[in-house]
């Protein structure tokens, strides 16, 4: 049973993660590039791909606190709330983007968030080595999405260019440190699912 508490703290992180500026240590990426000459077409096109990545990021911080919620051991929990935090940094980073070029973000953020948080929950439920497993798979997905995504962007945007870089290298070691704590490689049928789902996410991000 988790202790009330500890629910009050997490319903507060997300509130936080949903409706209120997402902080950053690090700097943005690519802040001191200059701004590119970019049509309308392109402007749209950039918004709706870095929307996706932003929701994305809320799923990940969704993940991560179901994940961290029902985790057994403390330094999985540890390695979690370490690679939340830089997911946090990564919602920053895509929001001010966005913003930037007159965008916004995905109105269903909120269903996203809270399907996430289950699925988290659920994960970190069955054990800590499938609790691993599930991460390092979800962030090569992302870091597959990520890799698709910098093909699309307008040749001359190194603005958010170098935004989806450093969120590759993050996601790249994410998976790497939940291989290394002992995660287990997913059954095929769990990686198909969870490729499904996340295509219905994205296409549907991309323009709502």
């Amino acid at each position: 049973m988790i202790p009330l508490d500890k629910l009050v703290i997490e319903f507060d992180k997300g509130l936080r993660t949903l409706f209120a500026p997402a902080p950053t240590l690090r700097p943005l990426p690519g802040n001191d590039l200059p701004d590119a000459e970019l049509s309308t077409e392109e402007k749209q096109r950039t918004v709706s791909l870095m929307r996706v990545n932003h929701c994305g990021e809320i799923c990940a911080q969704a993940l991560y606190q179901g994940q961290a919620l029902t985790a057994r051991n403390e330094e999985v929990k540890a390695a979690l709330v370490q690679a939340a935090w830089e997911e946090t940094e990564h919602l920053n980073w895509t929001e001010t983007r966005i913003k930037e070029l007159g965008g916004r973000t995905s109105f269903l953020n909120p269903l996203w968030y809270t399907g996430s948080l289950a699925l988290g929950a659920l994960a970190g439920a069955l054990g800590d080595k499938w609790n691993l497993g599930f991460l390092a798979e979800t962030e090569h997905q992302v870091e597959q999405h990520l890799e698709s995504h910098l093909g699309r962007l307008p040749q001359q945007d190194e603005k958010s260019r170098a935004i989806l870089e450093q969120m590759k290298i993050d996601e790249i070691q994410h998976a790497n440190t939940a291989l290394e704590h002992g995660g287990a490689p997913l059954p095929l049928p769990v990686k198909a699912a969870m490729k499904l789902s996340s295509k219905i996410m994205t296409r549907t991000a991309y323009w709502i």
